[in-house]
Parts: C-alpha cells; sequence; structure tokens
C-alpha cells in the first residue's frame, strides 16, 4: 500500500473517530463531521478528486523522487 494512501486513511479515520467521540460526549451536531466525511469519499469515488489527496499531492513527494527539490517544482 501506498505512503499516501496510508496517510490519507489515516486522516480520515481520525476524523471520524473524533467526529463520532465528540457526537457522543459533547454534542450531537459533531456528528456532521462524520457525515461530511462521508458524502466527500462518495463523490471522491464518483468524481475522482478527493481534497485530502489534493492536499497530500502539495505537502509529500511524490512516491519515487529522489531528488527533494523535485516536488511541488513548476
Amino acid at each position: 500500500m501506498s505512503h499516501k494512501r496510508r496517510v490519507h486513511d489515516a486522516i480520515v479515520g481520525v476524523l471520524v473517530t473524533v467526529g463520532v467521540a465528540l457526537g457522543h460526549y459533547v454534542s450531537a451536531h459533531w456528528y456532521l463531521l462524520p457525515a461530511v466525511i462521508g458524502v466527500t469519499l462518495i463523490q471522491s469515488g464518483l468524481t475522482g478528486f478527493c481534497p485530502v489527496y489534493f492536499a497530500l499531492d502539495r505537502l509529500l513527494p511524490s512516491e519515487g523522487a529522489t531528488d527533494p527539490s523535485s516536488c511541488c517544482a513548476k
């Protein structure tokens, strides 16, 4: 499994878990967080655009890049 995929899964997992925990212990309004993430995952599956992958592409070097200056250089 690629590094970006593992980071993506970790970010989404943490946000869903935190949203459910806050919804249970703080306020039911926090259940909107995992709901929005679910809608975003459906949208990502249909369109191919994922905001988390978009951010990771900007922040993490591409896999197989050996020169650190080659990341995100335009």
